[in-house]
């Protein structure tokens, strides 16, 4: 009898183990999770080896072919010899939050969820968790073991597998440098496994997020990260992707020039278990207004950790520092704390020499005055020693200073995204608001931090004084990034710099203020100067004191990453399409303005006016269901909804 036990045992051990190396699903415990609707989903599966891949389809079509899961670690491997331990059952996930910061107010998305937990040679466990929605699909490692006992990987083997000449926008990620990685490169047009070229700067892999256009070109897909926090490093694409497989790739060691980090011969992720990673993001969208939209990267981040925002307003700011670089007397700072005074902007941001500044001239106590809140710039070492930080917060709060930018982070090393989670904290103890310059890519931290308002990792309009092929490619990139970078979190593109730089503008007059609407920023911080906005007609004026810095909604009307978009957005009473044109051709389109202007009798359109760089013109129009129009080469417009 005893015998007969342990054959049994033994031969449904090896069937068990058949079903699961040839890909056969054990009745009732499927390796899969897919959305409410059916059409997004992602599979696990194990080979013979005991090795850990991944897929992810839209409607049975292929977005990302088996790839290779796993992790590492100095004690532990999770490569390879792995088995199923438990797979959880699958449950439902809402995420129903309000954003200060976004292209939605209001968001509520509805996953499925599933934990898979894996058991190595050794009898360690490592965690994958799945989930999938309207907008994507993810997963994120954990190991759940107890005991604070400390745990350094490796080595992440995540890859994303893109299908052969699949086309695609990606950014280089730059080698550390004195102001590198900064995530200020061009985003450049790629077919899947092409190797970095022309970078601006030396560079050492690709950035996340990285867009593709897969399935035959029928469906849109943006890798992305969400949830990076101080137990593990930003991320990103090692540089070698030869057949299109691209790997994760850890931050680099020598990415502390501007910080008092540590030497480390590797700069490994290191945490105490249990340890939760980081979600790895695929947003997937039929089309590319579809990734534009998604907000499955604030839907993934941890909930908000302020329990009272109501002290948290988006807005605009006069900024002084693009049109008077090198002007820090005390009479330029309240000369543009007057304009944004006379434009009803609720901020102004003093940079870099502010201080010497007040102490001459008492500016705090002057935008104060005026009742126009000031943001005061800080460098990065200034923030990275928690008491000091701490120290200084309260001397600002004190000072009646209401936000900070603090620049010059230049690395994604783990030390540095846990000293950014512990700005947002402290900054948020102070009622401070938080603009990040110098530094990484938002990872979704908007929503656990609505004080974190924008942040650089762009490259912006500070460009046209460093940079020789800005001018000729900012259109191009203005019609990219919305769909990369603004998808991450969002973005300090500083808009509307019409005055002539080192290397001069070739955008419309229409195309840069258009950008002020098309980016998404908490605190969006205009460009140029006293002169040329008193010099703008009162249409423009007008618009620059009405529109808002943040959206209730939404909509793509048209969006070709590369070439065009436009936009619909909605706050409030307000409503505007707004549209650019990043070729160098005329581009005519036809919208259904019945459709967007409901409520509404009249629109009134800027576009170029007779010198197209530096002019606008604005006409009043009825309402009507075809509206043609046609876009001027690097041109825009802006139109808005009026009774």
């Amino acid at each position: 009898m005893k015998n007969r036990f342990i054959y049994q045992t033994l031969i449904l051990s090896v069937l068990g183990s058949l079903l699961l190396f040839t890909g056969c699903k054990v009745p009732g415990k499927s390796l899969y999770v897919k959305s409410k609707d059916g059409s997004n989903k992602i599979t696990l599966s194990l080979n013979e080896n005991g090795a850990l891949y991944y897929n992810v389809t839209r409607k049975d079509k292929i977005l990302i072919s088996d790839s290779p899961l796993g992790l590492d670690c100095a004690d532990q491997n999770f490569t390879s010899g792995l088995s199923i331990a438990k797979i959880s059952p699958i449950e439902d996930r809402r995420e129903k939050y309000e954003l200060k910061v976004g292209n939605y107010k209001s968001i509520d998305h509805v996953f499925e969820s599933k934990s898979i937990t894996f058991k190595n040679s050794q009898g360690a466990l490592m965690i994958l968790d799945l989930i999938a929605g309207d907008e994507g699909v993810a997963f994120r490692y954990r190991f759940p073991e107890d005991g604070n006992k400390k745990r350094v990987i490796k080595d992440e083997i995540t890859e994303f597998q893109i299908e052969k000449n699949a086309k695609g926008w990606m950014q280089p990620y730059n080698k550390a440098g004195d102001y590198t990685p900064g995530y200020e490169d061009f985003y450049v047009s790629v077919k899947s496994g092409d190797t970095v070229n022309n970078s601006r700067n030396p560079s050492v892999g690709w950035c996340m997020p990285a867009l593709f256009n897969v399935n035959e070109n029928n469906t849109w897909i943006l890798i992305a990260e969400s949830g990076t926090d101080g137990s593990f490093p930003g991320c990103h694409l090692q540089p070698d992707a030869e057949g299109g497989r691209y790997k994760v790739a850890f931050a680099k060691e020598d990415e502390k020039y501007t910080l008092p980090l540590p030497e480390k011969e590797n700069a490994y992720p290191e945490s105490t278990l249990p340890w939760v990673m980081p979600w790895r993001i695929i947003i997937i969208g039929e089309n590319a207004g579809d990734i534009l939209l998604s907000t499955l990267i604030t839907d993934l981040a941890p909930a908000s950790k302020i329990e009272d925002t109501t002290w948290i307003e988006p807005g605009k700011a006069a900024w002084s520092w693009w049109s008077h670089p090198d002007d820090h007397t005390p009479e330029i700072y309240k000369e543009f704390t007057d304009l944004s005074a006379s434009f009803g902007f609720k901020y102004t941001l003093f940079d870099a020499g502010w201080e010497k500044a007040n102490k001459e001239g008492g500016i705090i106590d002057h935008a104060v005055s005026k009742g126009i809140k000031p943001m005061v710039w800080g460098y990065s070492s200034e923030y990275f020693d928690p008491v000091k930080r701490k120290k200084r917060f309260k001397q600002l709060a004190d000072m009646g200073v209401k936000g900070v930018k603090i620049d010059f982070w230049c690395s994604d090393r783990q030390e540095v995204m846990a000293a950014l989670q512990s700005v947002f904290e402290d900054a948020a103890k102070e009622h401070l608001m938080v603009n990040l310059h110098g530094s990484t890519v938002p990872r979704g931290w908007h929503r656990t931090w609505p004080n974190f308002m924008t942040a650089e990792a762009i490259l912006g309009t500070e460009s046209y004084f460093y940079e020789p092929r800005f001018p000729d490619k900012a259109a191009e990139q203005n019609t990219v990034l919305p769909f990369t970078r603004n998808v991450a979190g969002p973005a300090d593109y500083t808009p509307f710099a019409l005055t002539m730089r080192k290397y001069p503008r070739l955008n419309t007059a229409a195309h840069e203020l258009a950008t002020a609407l098309i980016y998404t920023s908490g605190i969006i911080h205009f460009a140029d100067s006293k002169e040329v906005f008193d010099s703008l007609p009162v249409e423009v004026k007008n618009l620059l004191k009405d529109m808002p810095a943040t959206w209730d909604k939404t909509e793509s009307v048209l969006a070709e990453p590369g070439k065009s978009l436009v936009l619909f957005r909605q706050k409030d009473s307000l409503s505007y399409i707004v549209g650019i044109n990043g070729t160098n051709d005329v581009l005519p389109i036809t919208v259904d303005l019945a459709k967007y202007g409901k409520g509404f009798s009249k629109f009134r359109v800027i576009s170029e006016g007779s010198d197209p760089v530096m002019g606008f013109q604005a006409q009043t129009h009825p309402i009507s269901s075809g509206w043609s129009y046609t876009m001027a080469p690097k041109g825009g417009f802006i139109l808005q909804f009026i009774n």
